[in-house]
């Protein structure tokens, strides 16, 4: 037994939650120190793969000649359809509609028909040029109005109603009707497609990937091999961006890899160049939504219908949560007391969609904006105000769409608290008086608040796995179901459990996330990945942390709740043993200082067939204030100010929450303004490169950029540490530049109705809305 010491002597500070701390990567970013795959050492003989792919938006392979292929020096082998030993099918949601390599149908142009593996790659790609494929081309259905008009779906329609909008329409003494079409937007990470896999004993195989979701890789790689799932593991130690382009789209890279790996025995890498990544993966969806809304004197809306077009791809991929979403956000922060959405999941001859930060979330709020700004045009008045006259009320007109019921709206305060922080009447009424004296530059004004809800919207989806080690030093090993896309979700995981221990932090070593460690894990996405880890992480500690409580009872003679861990020591009673120290006298007592942890998120359901429930645990707020001018010669436009106040719960690192919040905020508008996904017109992607594709860049970045979380902010939900998420929710306030863009386009026009500006609001779309 150790000599214990009185507690008289001063502790030092230890970094705890609700700290102000710098990614546990970002020294490693700046100096170039962070390990992604491509970074890894190379292996002994690895071989170097590249894609072959499709030339047709839609076609039939009459046959592949790879003879000059396999020809090529360098080459060591090339794999079809017919090579791949168990199921050719990357389909997230097992509908078996996608398959790894397509075999005598190709769906879109970019569609992988094959592989080769070489040397270097180089050979594979200049090998892979030589294939002579033959196709008989088939008519292919490119954008939405025509899937729409040959009933082309990849999924059933959906409809969600609440109460009666149609006879709420027909007696309401206003009606609009309108569209508005949302474009599309790629993930742009920096870091593409990238797998390496390498073989094991036993026919085993280890795949290092760039992935959101290392289960659904191992599953879907052991089933393209016809192995059981034990005989592949996954690692994740981090990705070079991500923004759900690596949810389901990491799979099919990592597949071929793998298949090639067995094949050849021989280690294998496949990594995308921007190109080809940009052809060959899902995007952001890009809708058409129509609506009809009924509305009174005052601008409140009495009934609504909605009719949302979703432009899924060739596969349903994960378009059909993703459309639920969109309808689930329809509502964004205002009560529709009578509502109809329909949604329709077009099937067409691009790249399938796929998740995108949001989730669908964006543009199910874009269609209601719409629809306010337009109500607030008819009626000659301030957008703020009929916002106002619709939110979410509290105790009352709480009712969703989907029929759950909100209890924690905190908009009503935040607005007001924005509003007055913001100057926003002042700046409104300053902008409407330049705008009369201003004939070329007009400027924009809008205040835009956003309700996102909190889950995976697939009930079972909600679940994670951690595992903690305490070694006998006392030194911590963390490993848990998440990865890391920068978003700081290792650094938050680390505090919750050097906070449960009251250790250093730098005592918890973060580690790769493995299907190893940690199995059966859902996808780090849906922004629930600091909620779900974090809690099952803690859950973890927890437990060893009661068999230490439990011990150091026994050793000191205490009652349990007489121990209190605290600034790397354990107080017991009157006495004091460092951390470290009982540790290891707990080891030495044969004490079990490893454990897992479970979480699983509590009260939500849903319904699908009633379209009602619970589909969220909470929801998360906030509201932003954004001011753009509009160049009416060029059709250029410019953010100047951004005013973003955002409800974070008690935030577990605010300086990591507010570097997302900045950042959702300048990637949505990105979406909304530069960022234009556009196909030829025989499906050729022709916005496929940094030349031609246009991401916001630091001169995009609005000089006034206030960023502040909400001080009031306390999940009333028990997540973890009553934190609340931040990944997405900041999005869908840059929804606030395009509404902006939009009234400083209908200051030049003085038009009774709204300008009908599409996304993105490119200077040719605004042009277009001057001078139509």
């Amino acid at each position: 037994m150790s000599d214990p010491k009185r507690t008289t002597r001063a502790r030092q500070k230890i970094q705890k939650v609700f700290s102000s701390i710098a990614h546990d990567s970002a020294r490693k970013h700046v100096s170039g120190k962070a390990f992604y795959v491509d970074d890894l050492p190379e292996p002994a003989n690895l071989l170097h793969c590249y894609i072959g792919t499709s030339e047709f938006a839609h076609a039939r392979v009459l046959s592949m000649d790879l003879s000059a292929v396999n020809a090529y020096p360098g080459v060591v082998r090339t794999i079809t359809a017919a090579d791949i030993p168990g199921a050719n099918d990357i389909s997230p949601v097992h509908l078996h509609d996608e398959p790894v390599l397509a075999d005598k149908l190709v769906q879109f142009v970019g569609q992988p028909l094959f592989a080769v593996v070489a040397h270097n790659r180089s050979i594979a790609r200049q090998a892979a040029q030589l294939a002579v494929v033959e196709y008989e081309e088939l008519p292919a259905i490119l954008d939405i109005e025509t899937a729409l008009a040959e009933k082309s779906f990849v999924l059933e329609p959906h409809v969600l109603q609440h109460g009666d909008s149609q006879s709420a329409l027909s007696k309401a003494p206003n009606r609009l009707q309108g569209e508005v079409s949302i474009g599309g937007q790629d993930h742009f990470y920096l870091e593409g497609q990238i797998s390496m896999a390498l073989p094991q004993e036993d026919g085993d195989i280890l795949v290092l990937t760039s992935s959101q979701h290392p289960s659904e890789v191992q599953q879907l790689v052991a089933g393209s091999l016809g192995k059981p799932a034990n005989a592949v593991t996954v690692e994740v130690r981090r990705m070079g961006g991500a923004f759900g382009g690596k949810e389901t789209q990491a799979a099919q890279w990592a597949i071929i890899a793998a298949v090639m790996a067995d094949a050849t025995n021989r280690p294998v890498k496949l990594r995308l160049d921007r190109d080809d990544d940009m052809r060959s993966t899902g995007k952001r969806h890009d809708f058409l939504i129509r609506y009809d809304v009924g509305f009174d004197a005052q601008g409140l809306i009495l009934g609504i219908d909605f009719m949302h077009a979703v432009h899924c791809g060739m596969s349903a991929d994960l378009s059909g949560p993703i459309a639920d979403r969109a309808m689930f956000h329809s509502d964004n922060a205002y009560y529709l007391p009578n509502v109809s959405i329909t949604s329709y999941r077009c099937k067409t001859n691009t790249v399938s969609n796929t998740a995108f930060r949001g989730f669908g979330g964006p543009q199910g709020i874009v269609g209601i904006e719409r629809v306010i700004d337009a109500i607030a045009h008819r009626l000659g008045k301030d957008p703020l105000g009929i916002r106002k006259v619709n939110l979410y009320g509290q105790g009352m007109r709480n009712i969703t769409p989907y029929k759950m019921m909100i209890k924690d709206n905190v908009l009503p305060e935040l607005i007001t608290e924005l509003e007055a922080s913001s100057d926003y009447l002042n700046r409104h009424r300053d902008i409407a008086n330049f705008n009369q004296n201003s004939p070329v530059i007009k400027k924009g004004i809008a205040l835009i608040p956003t309700k996102f809800g909190i889950s995976f919207t697939t009930t079972f989806l909600n679940q994670a796995g951690a595992l903690v080690h305490v070694y006998k030093d006392g030194s911590v090993h963390l490993n848990h179901g998440g990865t890391e896309m920068g978003q700081g979700l290792m650094i938050k995981i680390a505090q919750v459990v050097a906070d449960v221990f009251q250790i250093d932090l730098d005592q918890v070593k973060i580690t790769a996330t493995n299907t190893g460690k940690v199995p059966n894990t859902s996808a780090t996405a849906a922004s629930a990945g600091t909620d779900m880890n974090g809690m099952a992480a803690k859950a973890a500690a927890r437990k060893i942390k009661k068999r230490l409580i439990k011990f150091a009872s026994n050793q000191f003679a205490v009652e349990t709740s007489g121990i209190h861990f605290v600034d790397n020591y354990v107080q017991a009673g009157e006495n004091e043993i460092g951390f470290a120290k009982l540790v290891e006298q707990a080891w030495m007592a044969r004490i079990s200082l490893s454990a897992t942890g479970f979480y699983r998120t509590p009260k939500i359901h849903y319904n699908p067939q009633t379209s009602s429930g619970r589909p969220f645990l909470y929801f998360a707020y906030g509201a932003a204030v954004s001011e753009v001018e509009i160049d009416c010669l060029s059709g250029e436009s410019r953010i100047t100010r951004v005013d973003i106040l955002y409800d974070a719960g008690q935030s577990l690192n605010p300086a990591i929450d507010i570097g997302q919040i900045e950042g959702g905020f300048i990637q949505g508008a990105g979406w909304l303004t530069s960022e234009q996904v556009w196909w030829d017109t025989n499906g050729h992607l022709r916005t496929h490169a940094p030349s031609t594709y246009k991401i916001p860049t630091c001169g995009d970045i609005p000089d006034i950029f206030n960023v502040k979380i909400w001080e009031k902010g306390k999940n009333r939900e028990k997540t973890i540490h009553r934190s609340k998420a931040v990944g997405e929710p900041p999005l869908m306030l840059a929804i606030s530049v395009h509404s902006a863009i939009n009234q400083a386009i209908a200051g030049k026009l003085n038009e009774k109705s709204l300008p009908s500006l599409n996304t993105p609001a490119t200077p040719e779309a605004i042009l277009n809305c001057l001078y139509r």
